[in-house]
């Protein structure tokens, strides 16, 4: 299946509803003052309208920076951005649900609930739910909408079809999708980069953080596949909906979540915004996110019902067979 050029509106900007680009949470061990720095900068020079803070992904990290978070909330929101506060997206004791009921105490913070656990938490006040959460048909929709649920971030995986479908039965719910970024396929509760360096988990030295976009994987054959983030499995290739957000737009996505890498982000920002604006056409923000982004392959396969890491229609070439 494939969107059909046909139906897409002129332009991004030609479609209905105010859209608004979303910087998505740092899935990646950085060192604290890279992190740091990085949300400065986000806050002083993006142009986006909403930010993610909190650990996603390992909550062993979650010591390196617990007591950064106030000032740099404080700097986000004095910006004039919103924060939303990532919980992780696998809970595995009592403690790391102890956080959630903590966060839950914040009546200003709207919090992104990532597994089960935090949407039992956060039942009855409102909430986000993230893309780890598998919301594929409108039952499931209806019962995240009843238990608080007033934005929803959609699972990488699923086609146009469903998006359209669940963006038509969200109503009032705010609808988000990534367009930029390492697609997370799996979490785990054991640790592949300490193991991919011939350690245990729990003396993991935080190996991770010495590939701070994930350590690439290849298969036998040398063949680029999957990267690996701690307990995490993400994409070898970055997703990349330029071409598809007019389209996206059309169906009811009114944010567009922007994954964070270490290549200039702020500069990322700006091409999305640039499109969303209707400054730039989708074939120039492409070219320019490679530009940005240096050596990376794009991919789109998902959003067309074909293999994930696929990339179909580019912009101004021909359709791949």
């Amino acid at each position: 299946m494939s969107m059909s050029v046909n139906k897409m509106p002129s332009s991004v900007s030609d479609a209905p509803s105010a859209a608004r680009l979303v910087m998505g949470p740092v899935l990646f061990h950085w060192q604290a003052d890279y992190l740091r720095d990085f949300y400065a900068r986000i806050a002083d020079e993006a142009d986006v309208d909403v930010v993610h803070v909190g650990e996603v992904v390992c909550a062993k990290r979650m010591p390196f920076f617990d007591r950064e978070w106030p000032d740099v909330i404080e700097r986000l929101q004095r910006a004039g951005k919103q924060v939303v506060y990532s919980t992780l997206a696998l809970v595995m004791g009592d403690r790391e649900v102890g956080i959630i009921r903590d966060l839950a105490e914040m009546p200003d913070m709207l919090i992104e609930a990532n597994d089960f656990s935090a949407i039992g938490v956060l039942a009855g006040r409102p909430h986000m739910v993230g893309p780890y959460v598998n919301i594929y048909n409108e039952g499931t929709l209806r019962y995240m909408i009843e238990r608080g649920a007033t934005r929803i971030s959609l699972p990488w995986e699923l086609p146009e079809s469903s998006i359209a479908s669940l963006c038509a039965a969200a109503r009032d719910v705010e609808m988000e999708m990534q367009v930029f970024g390492r697609v997370p396929l799996a979490i785990s509760a054991r640790c592949y980069s300490a193991r991919a360096n011939g350690l245990h988990k729990d003396g993991c030295r935080y190996v991770c953080g010495d590939t701070p976009d994930g350590m690439n994987v290849d298969t036998l054959d040398g063949a680029p596949f999957l990267a690996v983030n701690g307990l995490q499995t993400l994409s070898g290739t970055y997703l990349e909906l330029s071409a598809e957000m007019a389209d996206l737009r059309q169906a009811g996505i009114n944010l567009f979540r922007l994954s964070p890498h270490r290549c200039d982000m702020v500069a990322i920002a700006t091409v999305y915004r640039q499109l969303l604006g209707g400054h730039i056409g989708p074939e120039e923000a492409r070219e320019a996110v490679l530009d940005i982004a240096g050596d990376i392959t794009l991919a789109n396969g998902f959003l067309h019902a074909i293999p994930g890491a696929d990339l179909y229609r580019i912009p101004g070439q021909p359709q791949p067979e």
